[in-house]
């Protein structure tokens, strides 16, 4: 391990091994530590900068490039807690929400720019679009074919399969689409050039951003999948600050705005945010998303905690909370077995049919009382 030593001349690097037994006297500790690097101040100027910096918590760029030269791979020993903060390694999970934030830039510029192919290419051969509902097979159809009336000579197999091929020629040969220029066709496969190395990079940003959640968070990918889990990283800022959050505040991460807006007039609150589009609760039924989301975000912040704080880089306990949360049969998520679920719905039944009955007989007595009122009226008519 090392020791960094500020001194009046400069920075100090000094190594030693197990202080709490060599220390115990002043002459066994000059045995074991020794001076291993020395960067000395060129002149008052730079002294003063770094000093300064360090009141401040903040290394110079000279201290930094020592480090660098000297500390790589090494364990190195700071009093100061916000300046190891500074100098230390910057953790895998920044890295993961950097890319999340960048993928989804991609998905809004290559969004607009495939709607815009579509839109611009719509005009000359409008019945491609209801052909190939793809985006980037269209942006690749587009660009091979360019002219509408080339597409029967063309050849598509390595794009789209036999069927969509052979419609896609019978539409162009009967299209109601209006003609344009050469000109026109070649920005518009300019545009289809843009667009297709934007989908490589997402794919293969995807990839990356799968690996490293896999790398991690294991049990936390498993158990919600890398779409979800990197939008809960990045809006908890790190995974070991997002490990600190109850599973309250995880299954309501990224509807803040909805929260107070619903606390100030004291209506209800949402019950899920970044949740809502794991796949469990997207599909379950409105009135079971609530407890589905309660249950998901509190095996979510096990999953969590395990993967910030757990010795192992496993995932077994993000697939043991996936089986409990998805399979019905187990520890169903709403709290009941199937049985229990049709003791429930047999138990209700009589309520329902108790209820209709008692709405029967309200409305008997109210038309009762209706035509008593009208025989009141014809008597005192006469």
């Amino acid at each position: 391990m090392l020791v960094l030593f500020e001194m009046p001349a400069g920075f100090a690097l000094s190594k030693y091994w197990d202080l709490s037994k060599e220390f115990a006297t002043s002459d066994s500790a000059r045995k074991v530590v020794k001076l291993k690097a020395f960067s000395m101040f060129e002149n008052t100027t730079e002294a003063l900068s770094a000093a300064t910096l360090l009141i401040d918590s903040k290394p110079s760029k000279g201290l930094r490039k020592f480090l660098k030269a000297h500390c790589e791979g090494e364990t190195l020993g700071v009093t100061d807690s916000k300046f190891g903060n500074a100098i230390k390694e910057k953790l895998v999970d920044t890295m993961i929400v950097q890319a999340i934030g960048l993928l989804d830039d991609l998905d809004k510029e290559l969004n607009t720019y495939t709607m815009r192919v579509r839109e611009w290419h719509g005009w000359h051969f409008p019945e491609l679009a209801k052909i190939v509902q793809d985006n980037i097979l269209y942006a690749k159809a587009v660009k091979l074919m360019g002219d509408r009336v080339d597409a029967a000579k063309l050849d598509f197999s390595e794009i789209l399969p036999e069927e969509v091929e052979a419609e896609l020629k019978e539409a162009a040969m009967i299209s109601m689409g209006t003609e344009v220029s050469d000109l026109d066709l070649e920005n518009i496969k300019d545009l289809c050039s843009q667009v297709l190395p934007f989908s490589e990079y997402w794919a293969q940003l995807y990839d990356y951003l799968k690996s490293r959640m896999n790398t991690i968070a294991p049990n936390l990918t498993a158990l919600v999948g890398e779409l979800v889990g990197t939008p809960l990283i990045a809006h908890g800022g790190s995974l070991l600050n997002l490990a600190k959050q109850p599973g309250s505040t995880v299954q309501i991460l990224g509807a803040e705005k909805a929260l107070f807006r619903a606390l100030k007039p004291k209506h209800a609150t949402p019950k899920y945010g970044l949740l809502y589009h794991a796949s469990l609760i997207s599909q379950a039924a409105l009135k079971h998303k609530g407890k589905i989301a309660r249950s998901l975000a509190s095996k979510a912040s096990l999953a969590i905690r395990y993967d910030a704080l757990g010795d192992g880089q496993d995932n077994t306990i993000g697939l043991e909370n996936r089986v409990k949360v998805y399979n019905p049969s187990a520890d169903s998520v709403l709290g009941h077995t199937e049985n229990e679920e049709k003791k429930m719905s047999i138990d209700e039944t009589p309520s329902q049919t108790e209820e209709s009955e008692k709405k029967k007989k309200k409305k008997k007595k109210s038309a009762e009382a209706a035509d008593g009122t009208e025989e009141n009226v014809e008597v005192e008519k006469s």
